[in-house]
């Protein structure tokens, strides 16, 4: 009886485990979440310092920029160190800059906070990989898509849940109890993950110059970064916007309504589990396929969104729905191009990714003032169908 035990134990694949995998999406999800909770806290902000609308918003900048240079230089050296101690290290300097934030006396202190909360927050992106080494390759696409569930749970649900924890509580408490959940989950993953060896032995430099030549020799990797600049920046395009369809007239919300309209976009959490399991089974291709026409076909929808709340809704849904679906085939076909550097892997895909967001983030400030909604759509339309047409294009 124990032979056969132990043979069964010796021939089944080896598996991350749902724990793990549900505490590394709380993880990502509550890391991503530290860059967005400034976001509707502005004005309040603002006020507090006695500062602007233009300068507050500056808050949303340092972020940014904190977090887009962590992918670029800090992301890597999960290929490099062991991934367990530099999660645990980066949650507790989060947690760190975090509590800084939450007591800063000054406007430019603050700023300094949060662009260190963007860089230290990055860890999101180091747990992606890091889930996909634990995972199987059997379970690998699933475990990705639930891990980037909590992601963008993470990001649609950071403004809901600012907003009423300032409400209750006042701004500063929004980042205190962020720095508490850090600590947190500093702890348990301590206590919870496995160690996880590095795979790279080369020096910093050499290690950041390695993702440039990943991206020279591999073709499909850079089919996927493009199009994972298309995806999000179709997923900025709408998030930047739509707060002010939504605050003028036809409709005329307050910014409670609108924070809670976000919340529209959860659904596609659950269409990260599917498209994984989808990815597992070998149908990527159809996944990226089908993506990508309900990506385009959602713009169609929100443009009569204009008028029409229902329309609105069903165009917000299926765009998550396809960016989602899109986001957890990408990461699979890339996780799979190279076993040995899948943090860098990451760094080249989030990158280009980042940068598509921040493109159209730019595009559509200056597309609303003159064009409205419509107009928005329509960028939105042209980025979508930009990305069919890179996904046809012959492979080489």
């Amino acid at each position: 009886m124990s032979a056969e035990t132990g043979t069964a134990a010796e021939t089944s694949p080896p598996t991350i485990g749902r724990a793990r995998t549900l505490l590394l999406a709380v993880l990502c999800g509550a890391a991503v979440a530290n860059i967005y909770y400034a976001q509707p806290l502005l004005t309040t902000i603002g006020e507090a310092f006695g500062v602007g609308d233009g300068t507050a918003g500056l808050l949303v900048t340092a972020s940014q920029v904190g977090y887009a240079t962590a992918l670029a230089l800090l992301v890597p050296l999960g290929d490099l160190l062991e991934r367990r101690r530099l999660v645990t290290v980066l949650l507790a300097a989060c947690a760190v800059v975090l509590a800084l934030a939450a007591a800063a006396p000054g406007f430019g202190l603050l700023a300094a906070a949060i662009a260190l909360v963007g860089v230290t927050s990055a860890v999101a992106q180091i747990a992606v990989p890091l889930a996909a080494s634990l995972a199987g390759d059997h379970e690998r696409g699933q475990v990705v898509g639930t891990v980037m569930s909590g992601l963008l749970i993470g990001i649609l649900g950071a403004r809901t849940v600012a907003g009423f924890v300032a409400e209750a509580g006042g701004w500063r408490w929004v980042f205190g109890a962020a720095a508490g959940v850090m600590v947190l989950l500093a702890v348990v993953v301590r206590l919870g993950l496995p160690v996880v060896p590095p795979t790279e032995s080369a020096t910093y430099p050499r290690l950041l110059r390695s993702v440039l030549g990943l991206v020279r020799r591999e073709p499909e990797l850079r089919r996927r970064m493009a199009l994972g600049a298309v995806g999000m920046g179709c997923f900025t395009i709408l998030w930047t916007s739509i707060d002010f369809l939504l605050s003028a007239p036809p409709y005329g919300y307050g910014p409670a309504i609108v924070g809670l309209f976000g919340l529209a976009g959860l659904a596609g959490a659950g269409m990260a589990v599917l498209a994984g399991k989808l990815a597992d089974r070998g149908h990527q291709r159809l996944v990226v396929t089908l993506g990508l026409l309900v990506l385009a076909g959602s713009w169609a929808l929100l443009g009569l969104g204009g008028v029409s709340l229902l329309a609105l809704i069903a165009g917000v849904v299926a765009l998550d729905l396809a960016q989602q679906a899109l986001q957890i085939s990408h990461q699979s076909v890339i996780y799979a191009l190279a076993p040995q550097a899948r943090s860098r892997v990451t760094t080249a895909f989030m990158v280009s990714t980042f940068a598509g967001g921040t493109l159209a983030s730019g595009a559509t400030v200056l597309v609303y003032p003159a064009g409205g909604w419509a107009g928005v759509c329509v960028l939105g339309g042209v980025i979508a169908l930009l990305g069919v047409g890179i996904w046809f294009l012959p492979r080489t």
